[in-house]
């Protein structure tokens, strides 16, 4: 009895996981909605339910009932699975977070998150690929070139980090910062890091893999229906692991404490808050800011870091 509890335990703790994860993701939507609403002077969803409460189920039955359109000269397999593997990378990438309940145990949490949000690229690379538009490509191919140009500065901020926490699970970051949160020691890595994020989940100011007014919406301009919803959700689940993180990583979050929801609620406003405020940033600037500005000066932070490791130890 007792292995079968330790085999079917972190099975059934996955499964909770992803169905709240999915939850949050279409009330994450709703507040997104009313925020916009907020800053734009109008009113968000307030007809379907309470406060429009039940808006995002609504919009969820919508797409998941209309056609599903193949285009004719579209790769057909790669073109239907992208979605599919994309929403799944996203919520697998949950999995290397510090529970305390009865799920994974990850010694190498971090280069799992690594693993996953790399993988991610080749979604949405095939995406725009196996849809035979010329737009799609080209949102997919300035999406891998934002994507790569970010995570290089992602790993090295982390890697800075990790020199002082000395190890890859992510619960040491739990323990060390019981006394001191981590964004008073770190402030610009923080900045950098929410800033470096905004491009990861291509989100504005830094949507060029979706930009409407340039590229008629993308790698995702042949998707509709349930192959978009897909490829949303697993936008916004990116959004709030990211979130997630960010709390973790500079907000010294307890995750079984009531204290880290307000947290990450108020790093997910963040993102919409940036989202109202900011126009759409000019390419070659984003990618100047990745090359020229974020990589020397995280390469300096990571030495300076090194530096204090080894003075110490």
């Amino acid at each position: 009895m007792i292995l079968n509890l330790d085999f079917f335990m972190p099975m059934l703790s996955s499964l909770l996981l992803i169905v709240f994860v999915m939850i949050s993701v279409a009330f994450l939507t709703l507040l997104e909605r009313k925020v916009l609403g907020l800053i734009q002077i109008r009113k968000g969803p307030n007809k379907i339910g309470i406060f429009g409460i039940l808006q995002p189920f609504c919009d969820a039955i919508k797409l998941f009932t209309k056609e599903q359109i193949l285009p004719y000269f579209s790769n057909s397999i790669i073109y239907y699975f992208s979605p599919i593997f994309s929403l799944f990378m996203s919520l697998l990438i949950w999995f290397c977070l510090p529970f305390l309940v009865k799920m994974y145990s990850f010694s190498l949490g971090v280069l799992f998150f690594f693993c996953c949000m790399s993988f991610g690229v080749y979604m949405v690379m095939l995406a725009g690929w196996s849809s035979n538009s010329l737009y799609a490509l080209l949102g997919s191919l300035r999406a891998i070139a934002q994507t790569i140009s970010y995570e290089v500065a992602l790993v090295i901020m982390l890697m800075s980090i990790l020199f002082l926490i000395n190890s890859f699970n992510l619960i040491y970051f739990e323990i060390f910062q019981i006394n001191l949160w981590f964004i008073f020691l770190f402030f610009p890595v923080a900045i950098m890091w929410f800033i470096s994020s905004l491009a990861e989940t291509n989100r504005t100011p830094f949507d060029f893999a979706e930009g409407e007014s340039e590229l008629v919406s993308g790698f995702n301009v042949e998707y509709g229906a349930g192959g978009f919803a897909l490829i949303f959700l697993a936008e916004y689940a990116s959004i709030l692991f990211m979130s997630v993180l960010f709390s973790l990583l500079f907000l010294g979050s307890n995750m079984i404490s009531f204290y880290f929801f307000f947290k990450l609620t108020f790093i997910s406003f963040l993102f919409i808050w940036v989202r109202g405020a900011y126009p759409r940033y000019r390419y070659d600037k984003l990618m100047n800011m990745a090359w020229k500005s974020y990589l020397p000066v995280v390469l300096n932070l990571l030495f300076l870091f090194i530096g204090i490791y080894l003075f110490l130890f």
